[in-house]
């Protein structure tokens, strides 16, 4: 079915595919382009056609990713009936794309490649933090301007929260012997973390 897509000039995407299977069974540096190349039936030197390497071909798989993760964040912000349901609902989408993602998300943060080097990847990197941006914007609404925290640094902590859960518990590490879950343990983290801001008091 792969080689099908390829013959109706789908090979790029079909790359794509191949190598977040590889990704997910052997880490980003893992494998080679050459192996990504067999999974999809053409020979090692029909890749370059699209990637001038592995790290080009890891970068379209992150941008792809960030794209989803964006699309995501996004919908949990329109679902969410106050403004904190819905931050709270963009943790949980993170912690679901990290799960049902596997492949993307390692090569969005665990691979090793440079956000900044690739302006498409930048943009929707970008466009995946400025929905968490939005969102505090308007969890803080409330907050006297004064006495506002920044937008941008509680979307940063939350971002970083949230990367932590995902590390502490994936992939056998140590947090799967928690008690307490994933989504829990990132909820009461952040509602922690607004009360010290002083975004909350209940």
């Amino acid at each position: 079915m792969v080689r099908e897509s390829y013959h109706h000039g789908n090979l790029r995407q079909a790359l794509v595919e191949a190598t977040v299977r590889l990704i997910e069974e052997k880490g980003p540096q893992g494998f080679t382009l050459a192996e990504a190349a067999r999974l999809v039936g053409v020979s090692a030197a029909a890749p370059y056609r699209h990637f001038s390497g592995r790290d080009e071909l890891i970068e379209e798989i992150a941008r792809q990713g960030f794209e989803e993760f964006a699309d995501r964040l996004g919908a949990a912000l329109a679902l969410g009936r106050t403004p904190l349901a819905a931050f709270l609902g963009m943790g949980q989408a993170y912690l679901a794309f990290a799960a049902e993602r596997r492949g993307f998300y390692i090569a969005m943060f665990e691979s090793g490649i440079s956000i900044t080097g690739n302006s498409g990847l930048t943009q929707a990197a970008d466009r995946a933090r400025g929905t968490l941006v939005s969102a505090a914007e308007e969890l803080f609404r409330h907050v006297p301007t004064n006495a506002r925290p920044p937008a941008g640094m509680a979307a940063d902590h939350i971002w970083a929260l949230s990367h932590g859960v995902v590390e502490l518990f994936s992939r056998g590490k140590p947090g799967g012997r928690s008690p307490i879950s994933p989504a829990d343990m990132l909820e009461s983290g952040t509602l922690i973390y607004l009360r010290g801001l002083g975004v909350i008091t209940n």
